[in-house]
């Protein structure tokens, strides 16, 4: 029996789109591979807000979630990914073990999936493969008060969609810069305007 796997940390796992006929049974929370992450994606489709993507140079591990696609085949589940995301489908990460497809930006995130599906009894998973470009939107290299200083740059629907972004996105995506954000007078007052805390 084929079983693929789609392995989410963001908003895929509260804001599901246009995947959702495609997926089945509930988010296994915390049963996916650990993946390098950081919120270094400016996202276009959220007002600039910035996002989670899998990041070696700035992420860190972080234990991801999992969900069943419909499919039987590797190539329609990477479809569904990508008409999710508004992404060619080069920049979905897919390990196939019944094919030995495979591709992702990281040979070590590749091998990492590998493993985990071989360990879980997937046939094959996908993934977001989305690369960070803090710096060229910003003109710098992304750090912590970098990409605070932006954050607080952010107003109006800018501003709310960080803060929805960031608060809601699973406790396990737990990287340095929203650590520093869990204690900042700032950002708390935010997401309590929001009603998210």
């Amino acid at each position: 029996m084929t079983r693929y796997a789609i392995i989410g940390w963001g908003s895929l796992i509260w804001d599901p789109e246009n995947i959702a006929p495609h997926v089945q049974g509930d988010w296994a929370m915390g049963g996916g591979p650990v993946l390098p992450m950081e919120f270094t994606r400016v996202s276009i489709k959220r007002n600039m807000a910035l996002a989670v993507c899998l990041d070696v140079v700035h992420g860190v591990g972080c234990i991801t979630n999992a969900i069943a696609s419909v499919r039987d085949e590797i190539g329609p589940v990477i479809s569904d990914l990508a008409r999710r995301e508004r992404a060619p489908d080069h920049h979905i990460g897919a390990v196939c073990l019944a094919s030995g497809h495979a591709n992702g930006t990281s040979a070590a995130m590749v091998a990492d999936v590998r493993k985990w599906c071989q360990a879980r009894g997937w046939t094959g998973a996908v993934w977001t493969d989305l690369p960070s470009n803090f710096t060229e939107h910003l003109g710098q290299e992304f750090n912590i008060p970098r990409a605070i200083a932006y954050l607080r740059g952010l107003t109006g629907d800018s501003l709310d969609q960080a803060v929805s972004y960031i608060e809601q996105a699973p406790a396990a995506t737990d990287t340095p810069l929203r650590r520093v954000l869990n204690a900042d007078d700032w950002w708390l007052a935010e997401a309590r305007r929001l009603n998210l805390r």
